[in-house]
């Protein structure tokens, strides 16, 4: 609620940041509340973050795109994202993606996850000669080390309150120190001005296919990276070990997507931070529309969201990197056919900061190494394509930058 419109009204997109706020929390609760009710699944919807980003800085700022057009682009993205997902293709889709695939994304969420947290409390920060390097420990870290003990604490006894109790104790830590200010009001009316502002007839043009296609794909292998990845590194698949309820997360994920360049944000996904609320326990749809029903207020106590700082949600991320890294011992060793696709996959989810960025590369070298260890008659016809499409996604992403 608070980073999103942080990014998306950056300088030079024009989008305010009280629109993208209602824009934002209307999103999450509509489809948050879609998702419990229709595909009865304990998953969060909101803006993806690394979505926003390719949104605000790929195609606003530097293909200069006006916010209106690249709404509209957003809104066709999640169209032919219905379209695929009320198709047998999705199954098709989900199916074909090997276990070794799943597992390391699962993974590499983990470390994902991980990344965020360390640089949120500062512990690690960019770096012009080694990309990342040891942060200052200053009072975010303490912040963050203070509501991480209080976590470890409450998950050794079992407490569900456990992850919000180490929030909340950081928060309060860090009110205490200064850190943390009381807003000025605690109210503010909704901004409605960007809903319904997408140019739909503008983004038809061709020459915004490449990011049009751009969208739709990295949006299809987010969604079904981060169903496939949690879904495994939580325990939520069915008898044959597929994600349960797959097929109607991705309709809700799809639709998110379309109503999201309507209401006035970037594209909707499932929040692999949904597996912190799983580990504490959501197992069906209920926490799901709870976890919607938590977004509404907040059309009206949009200065309250500030007040949380990132370091205090920090440890809550670590401790579901922990969770969903488990699953790392059961990858492939022996063959480096299954093995290095797999690896591939667990490092480029962090390294580039994108669930889809990962699985894209892994499909392509899942490919690539069975071919030249002479096991391509195993592929399947789907895997075959996956493997075409991801190579064709990479090719987009590397032409449009």
């Amino acid at each position: 609620m608070v980073v999103n419109p942080a990014i998306l009204s950056s300088d030079g997109t024009g989008l305010p940041f009280s629109g993208v706020l209602t824009a934002t929390v209307l999103l999450a609760a509509s489809m948050t509340l879609l998702m419990g009710l229709y595909a009865r699944l304990p998953f969060a919807v909101a803006p993806g973050m690394g979505l926003n980003a390719f949104f605000t800085f790929q195609i606003v700022l530097r293909q200069r795109v006006p916010w209106p057009v690249a709404l509209g682009l957003v809104t066709w993205a999640g169209v032919a994202f219905v379209v695929v997902s009320v198709t047998p293709l999705r199954d098709a889709l989900a199916r074909a993606v090997p276990r070794q695939l799943r597992l390391a994304a699962a993974a590499g969420i983990g470390l994902l996850l991980s990344l965020l947290a360390l640089k949120s409390a500062g512990i690690v920060v960019a770096s012009p000669a080694t990309l990342v390097t040891a942060g200052h420990l200053g009072r975010p870290a303490l912040l963050c080390g203070f509501g991480l003990a209080v976590t470890v604490y409450l998950l050794a006894r079992e407490s569900p309150l456990a992850l919000v109790g180490g929030i909340v104790a950081a928060t309060l830590l860090g009110w205490a120190l200064g850190e943390v200010r009381l807003p000025a009001q605690l109210v503010s009316a909704p901004d409605f001005s960007l809903v319904g502002r997408a140019n739909l007839a503008g983004a038809l043009k061709l020459a915004y296919l490449p990011a049009l296609l751009a969208i739709v794909l990295t949006d299809l292998f987010d969604s079904l990276s981060t169903f496939v990845g949690v879904a495994h590194a939580t325990g939520l698949t069915d008898e044959r070990g597929e994600p349960r309820n797959l097929g109607r997360g991705l309709v809700v994920d799809a639709l998110a997507t379309l109503s999201a360049g309507l209401l006035g944000t970037s594209a909707g996904t499932a929040y692999v931070e949904s597996a912190a609320g799983i580990r504490a326990g959501a197992r069906t749809g209920r926490a799901a529309i709870v976890c919607a029903l938590c977004f509404v207020p907040f059309l009206f106590l949009g200065p309250l969201a500030q007040m949380v700082p990132a370091a205090a949600t920090a440890p809550a991320l670590l401790i579901v990197g922990v969770f969903m890294f488990r699953v790392a011992g059961e990858l492939p060793r022996e063959r480096i056919e299954e093995a290095l696709p797999a690896y591939a996959t667990l490092l480029l989810i962090p390294l580039t900061l994108s669930i889809a960025q990962g699985i894209l590369y892994g499909f392509v070298l899942h490919v690539v190494c069975f071919v030249l260890a002479r096991r391509a008659r195993e592929l399947r016809p789907t895997m075959w394509a996956l493997a075409a499409v991801a190579a064709a996604a990479l090719a987009i992403e590397n032409y449009t930058r």
